[in-house]
């Protein structure tokens, strides 16, 4: 198993590249900006939504939300919350394997959380904002905590690549997309942990002028990925990925049974199937939060594999997950980004 870098190593990593420090800038105009544009990315998503509505049959899928059993949102809405607390410890494991300052728990979940209103960037390309939170309130170097998005984004698709596994192997749809998201994740934790690939990307920065100056750089950012992607901490994020994330699966399939779809086995197993899938493919868009992509995927898969034929109930369940899931998520970024930024750094 890789080193974890030392405490000096860790916390003297330089600069991410350039499209990563366009975020992650100290520069308050940078947020702001980003903060700026969320009403926008809201509008476009409430637009998405009536949408799906439309195309659904707007009084048809009005009633099946009527019917829908509203007991269930509070047990639905807390898989989800199990979902983010199990990321939340993941955060946890890894500020620890870069050697961060101790930041207080409360803080800390503070800045995790704060992460989720930026869903809503192209390509969650805001969530780096977690890194400029712990350089601006704990002087932790962006390079030291910018592997920890990337891991958490690895990691995370892993986990929704083994959901989708029942229901690929029993339906077969999405095999090329699910298979070139592995294909990617394997090469990139083999550029970590492999010194003769390291090398190589080495030496072909090193032959690239706008690369030259910052090769230490890239050195550095590799030193500290090699220790969230060495195989212990690698195996028990994806392990706690599935279960966070097969919680969010759960709250999908109690969503369809509130709909009427019958309770079984083989439901559960759909379930994780779209929700996992659409999943994927709303993240390869780098459309923000997979607007319209990811809606798009789960009214239409609820279709083709027949867990219901009706298109306003499959619009319905579309409606309820994506609430429940993406826009209860931005809710609560809000509101941890709001109480961070009334509290003095440290």
């Amino acid at each position: 198993m890789a080193r974890a870098p030392s405490p000096e190593s860790a916390l003297t990593l330089a600069d991410p590249p350039v499209a990563l420090r366009d975020v992650t800038s100290g520069e308050a105009g940078r947020l702001a900006r980003l903060r700026r544009q969320l009403p926008l990315w809201l509008a476009v998503g409430a637009t998405v939504a009536l949408g799906v509505g439309v195309l659904g049959d707007a009084p048809k899928v009005a009633a099946a939300l009527a019917a829908f059993p509203w007991a269930l949102l509070p047990l639905v809405l807390a898989l989800t919350c199990v979902n983010y607390g199990i990321r939340f410890v993941k955060w946890q494991l890894y500020l620890r394997l870069i050697r961060a300052p101790s930041v207080p728990r409360g803080e800390s979940a503070l800045i995790f959380f704060s992460g989720l209103s930026m869903t809503m960037t192209p390509g969650k390309l805001g969530e780096w904002l977690k890194s400029y939170l712990l350089r601006e309130r704990w002087r932790v170097p962006v390079g030291s905590s910018a592997p920890i998005i990337l891991a958490e984004r690895l990691t995370d698709g892993v986990a929704m690549l083994l959901l989708a596994l029942g229901g690929l192997l029993a339906y077969g749809y999405g095999r090329e997309l699910l298979g070139l998201v592995a294909l990617g994740a394997v090469g990139f934790v083999a550029v970590t942990q492999l010194p003769a690939m390291r090398g190589t990307l080495l030496g072909v920065a090193e032959r690239l002028p706008f690369a030259r100056e910052r090769i230490h750089h890239l050195h550095d950012f590799l030193v500290s990925a090699q220790a969230l992607f060495s195989p212990g901490p690698l195996i028990l994020a994806v392990a706690m990925g599935f279960v966070s994330w097969g919680a969010e699966c759960a709250a999908f399939y109690l969503v369809l049974v509130g709909l009427g779809a019958p309770p079984s086995g083989e439901l559960l197993l759909q379930a994780s199937f779209v929700l996992a899938t659409s999943t994927l493919v709303g993240s390869v868009s780098m459309l923000p939060g997979g607007l319209a992509v990811a809606e798009g995927s789960i009214a239409g898969m609820l279709l083709l594999l027949r867990i219901t034929t009706s298109p306003a109930t499959a619009a319905a369940a579309t409606l309820l997950i994506r609430f429940c899931t993406l826009w209860f998520g931005v809710g609560v970024g809000v509101v941890a980004l709001f109480l961070i930024g009334r509290r003095r750094p440290a």
